[in-house]
């Protein structure tokens, strides 16, 4: 390869060196100081004197240049653009503005739900799931993946092992398996493989995962976009952002294998948020119904909230573009077009715009053209934080940035977008907050979203389930525990293998009643018909793929049921007690509750007599 430069601009440290260099390494250092990067090149020792170490920062240099589409040059170039937006502080909106974007209101469980959910049901099919999960539990208090996190500590289910559970049951209801895309990060990558080789992919076929690792980019220390160094030979690294995703299913040509296989659609959700699947097929039946390509699940916001806002941005020349705008811009472009006032409420107290969760539907085909026009680099942006009024050096290093949910930023052919709300502990209740932060959260009113209170409200979907089926639920009394609202029952877990979606439920659930602190755990091909469970009592049925079980007229009171004993303040402090435990504040006991467990396939029958075969499989 030739040299970009001739010797005499190049650094003189650099030169001494270079022959530690292959061919491809020296071309890329040359261009990046042809690219006023030579920094990256000086204040090196002579030949002999950490050798290794410089050839080791060649070749990250190397790999990162392979992983951004359009290489280090281009990321630089890029951060140029970005940063000289930032000095002049442009508004991305002028111009625009603000409609309510197109929704389809799911909150209610009627027939347009309904309608909605068998559509997906058929539509899942030629779904894959895309879990974006680069993160730890740090911020919670946890120091494993937060995917090994339990999302209930009744069974201990872990959120990887819940999002597989509904995976599994579904790739045997729907008789294909469906597609998981994991992401992953520096961080969580070896944690994610360990986990699934612990636990045999949690019972997902050998071909079904895929995953994806993300990697870092460099940090920027001026408005010219020159890389940061922690020391010579050493850049600093930070995270891209979720909307790496777009850029890795483009690169490894998963998105293309995917499509190849058939599939539509495909649903991207979030580490810890169990409630996913309760909305996802309803979601996804909504796309199919509208035609929406790219389909936003959304919660009701409320005016101030620090939740990104979907708004549709009208342009005279300009494509609609319906998008998350951030929280702390969306108030200012609301006074400064249509609403004087701002983000006020309407009749029912909410926003007029939606709130973003990060869960999406995207159609693959126009994806598939995206991903091929943008080399999957979804709207970048900076946000650095200036030194002073000049503008021109930063606090700290920056970094160019993505998110996934930006991705209609792209659409300038027709595509259609729209936006689908629910209940948002139907469908929304992350776990990322520590107990100190949820309780302060909690004292203002505001969603916890810590690992209790995603577990309450767990239960929670689980009991509206219940009675929308026609059963009747008492809730046990709100508990505070750590300074956060948990409600301790009915504790009810209808797992995926029991029914996919809410018509099922209606189908499977006749009668009977369920209060307090009562616990029902539902797993396999079960029906209850007149079956109560009263405050304290449990009742745990577990069916072998092949069983149908049918109780009838069944009362369940007295046995020794499950138990919420909240740790105390000893516990709390104590290593002693497990992680998972301690970032809640409480465990759930097993005194030794009877369970009934179908091990034969085959009709079965329970009732006050006990179970019993009726027909051989």
């Amino acid at each position: 390869m030739s040299s970009v430069l001739s010797s005499a601009v190049l650094p003189e440290a650099y030169l001494a060196n270079k022959h530690l260099f292959p061919p491809e390494e020296r071309d890329l250092a040359e261009r990046l100081i042809a690219e006023n990067q030579r920094h990256l090149f000086e204040n090196w020792g002579g030949p002999g004197e950490g050798d290794a170490k410089k050839q080791a920062f060649l070749k990250s240099l190397s790999a990162i240049n392979r992983s951004y589409p359009g290489g280090l040059l281009g990321y630089i170039r890029n951060a140029r653009e970005l940063l000289a937006a930032a000095v002049t502080g442009s508004n991305p909106y002028e111009g625009y503005t603000p409609e309510q974007p197109e929704i389809a209101d799911l909150t209610g469980f009627g027939e347009e739900y309904a309608q909605a959910e068998e559509a997906g049901r058929a539509a899942f099919a030629q779904t894959a799931v895309v879990l974006v999960a680069g993160g730890l539990g740090e911020r919670l208090g946890y120091s494993g993946i937060k995917l090994d996190i339990p999302v209930e500590v009744t069974r201990g289910t872990s959120y990887l092992a819940h999002y597989a559970e509904f995976l599994r049951a579904a790739s045997q209801t729907l008789a294909r398996p469906i597609p998981l895309v994991i992401m992953t990060s520096q961080d969580t990558h070896a944690g994610t493989v360990a986990s699934l080789a612990a636990h045999k992919n949690f019972g997902l076929e050998d071909g079904q995962i895929t995953i994806l690792r993300q990697e870092l980019v460099p940090a920027l220390d001026g408005v010219d976009a020159r890389l940061a160094l922690e020391a010579p030979c050493e850049l600093i690294l930070k995270p891209h952002g979720h909307g790496d995703i777009h850029m890795l299913l483009h690169t490894s040509g998963t998105a293309k294998k995917l499509a190849a296989e058939g599939i539509r659609h495909l649903l991207f959700i979030q580490d810890t948020n169990g409630q996913v699947f309760n909305a996802a097929l309803a979601a996804i039946g909504v796309s199919e119904l509208r035609g929406y390509d790219f389909n936003s699940i959304a919660v009701h916001r409320v005016p101030g909230e620090a939740v990104g806002g979907i708004t549709t941005l009208v342009k005279p020349g300009a494509p609609r573009l319906t998008i998350n705008v951030e929280y702390n811009q969306l108030d200012p472009l609301l006074r400064a077009t249509v609403s004087p006032e701002g983000d006020v409420p309407n009749e029912k107290g909410f926003s007029r715009f939606p709130g973003n969760i990060n869960l999406l539907v995207i159609r693959m085909d126009p994806y598939l053209r995206l991903l091929e026009a943008s080399g999957g680099i979804i709207a970048e942006f900076v946000n650095p934080k200036f030194a002073d009024d000049s503008r021109t050096t930063f606090k700290k290093p920056a970094r160019l940035e993505t998110m996934m949910q930006d991705l209609p930023k792209l659409f300038v052919s027709g595509e259609k977008v729209g936006v689908t709300i629910f209940d948002r502990a139907w469908c929304f209740s992350p776990c990322k907050n520590n107990l100190g932060e949820a309780a302060g959260k909690a004292a203002r009113n505001s969603p916890p979203e810590s690992a209790s209170s995603a577990e309450s409200d767990f239960y929670l979907a689980g009991r509206m389930k219940a009675r929308f089926a026609g059963m009747q639920v008492t809730d046990a009394p709100v508990r505070l525990i750590q300074g956060i609202p948990f409600t301790p029952g009915p504790r009810i877990l209808l797992q995926p293998s029991f029914a996919l979606t809410l018509a099922e439920v209606k189908q499977k659930i006749r009668g009977g009643g369920i209060s307090g602190a009562g616990t029902l755990i539902l797993d396999g091909d079960i029906a209850l018909d007149n079956v109560t469970i009263r405050d304290g009592a449990s009742l745990v049925i577990t069916a072998v793929r092949g069983a149908k079980v049918r109780v009838r007229d069944l009362e369940i009171s007295g046995d020794p049921g499950y138990q919420l004993e909240e740790l105390t303040s000893e516990e709390m402090a104590s290593k002693s007690q497990p992680e998972y435990l301690r970032i809640r504040g409480y465990r759930i006991v097993d005194p030794g509750v009877k369970k009934i467990e179908i091990l034969e396939s085959g009709l079965w029958e329970v009732d006050k007599a006990g179970a019993r075969k009726i027909l051989p499989g």
